[in-house]
Formats: structure tokens, C-alpha cells, sequence
């Protein structure tokens, strides 16, 4: 075998081992992440001639394990023809607001720092996670918004808090957190 044959199946290798290990890095949890968000809006950021724009784009998703919470988070969508074609990695700046929108229910006991909203953020090794847990003291649901690589993670993140208070005059029983988080 020749120098470069060698060369070239070491690379072939390790972009298997990559993939492997990238199909092999998505979370098993028990419990189910939020369905694709709804688009509420996007707003171009840069102009470009002759392919998409780089964009904003801001959507909805409801809890899926907590009746009564939804989530919006701004993202950056890359533009250009990478952008377009799903190969660019997009940046992890992400910003994110929850709110309780009518009154709150659990369905079953939750994990802390369980996965409620997962999407990918590139092709193979990057992926944005909602995450949410209980602060039992202060009865708040907490949302925590951050993108990982299947390396490295990234520091930037942003926090939402959802105090659980009782929905109109009939809602007296207020649920505590506390009670539903393992």
C-alpha cells in the first residue's frame, strides 16, 4: 500500500468514526421533546445578491410535558447558498422568553434539566437544546436555552423563568413544581 492510499483510508476512517459517533451523541431521554416549532416571524440581517439573506427567525413552541407554558427563541439562519442547502453550521446566539399562557398543568413527574425542545443547528455534530427545570423553593419552572457540539459546547446560552401562579378567578389550586420533579 501506497503513502496516500494509507493517508486516504485513515480519513475515510475517522469521517466514519465522526458519523458513528455523531448518530451515537443524540440524547435518549425518556421524556418527549416539544414537536418542530411554529415560525412566527423572520427579519433579514444582511443582504446578499444572489442568494438568501441571513436571517432572524423567531418561533413558538408549546411544553409538551407542562400544559399552560410556552417558549419563544430568536435564532440566526444563515443565508447564501450553504445556508440554503442545510450545510452551513449556524451560530449559537439564541434568545429565549416563556410565559405562562393559561393554567398550569403537569402531566406526569419530569426529570430537572430534562430536554424540552431539541432541533439541529448543523448537518451532523450541532444541535440547540431547551431545557427545563424546577427552582421547588420559589415554584418557578426554569428554561434554559443552549447549543452543544458533539466536541465542544458552547458558553453562550440564555435563562427563562415561568412562576407558576394561579389562571383566573376559578384557578385556586396552584400545582408545585416541587411534586412533579424527580
Amino acid at each position: 500500500m501506497t503513502f496516500k492510499a494509507v493517508g486516504r483510508r485513515a480519513l475515510w476512517l475517522k469521517c466514519f468514526t465522526l458519523l458513528l459517533l455523531a448518530g451515537l451523541s443524540l440524547p435518549a431521554t425518556s421524556a418527549r421533546a416539544a414537536d418542530e416549532p411554529d415560525l412566527i416571524f423572520r427579519r433579514s440581517t444582511v443582504f446578499k445578491l444572489l442568494s438568501p439573506n441571513d436571517k432572524l427567525a423567531t418561533y413558538g413552541v408549546d411544553d409538551p410535558e407542562v400544559d399552560g407554558v410556552a417558549c419563544h427563541f430568536t435564532v440566526p439562519e444563515k443565508g447564501g447558498y450553504a445556508g440554503w442547502l442545510g450545510l452551513s453550521e449556524q451560530v449559537s446566539d439564541i434568545s429565549l422568553a416563556c410565559r405562562q399562557i393559561g393554567p398550569i398543568k403537569f402531566k406526569h413527574k419530569l426529570e430537572q434539566a430534562d430536554d424540552m425542545f431539541r432541533q439541529r443547528r448543523s448537518l451532523f455534530f450541532k444541535k440547540m437544546q431547551i431545557v427545563r427545570g424546577c427552582d421547588a423553593k420559589r415554584n418557578v419552572l426554569v428554561y434554559m436555552v443552549y447549543s452543544d457540539k458533539l466536541i465542544e459546547g458552547s458558553p453562550k446560552n440564555s435563562t427563562s423563568t415561568v412562576p407558576i401562579m394561579p389562571w383566573g378567578a376559578g384557578d385556586t389550586a396552584v400545582q408545585k413544581c416541587g411534586d412533579f420533579i424527580q
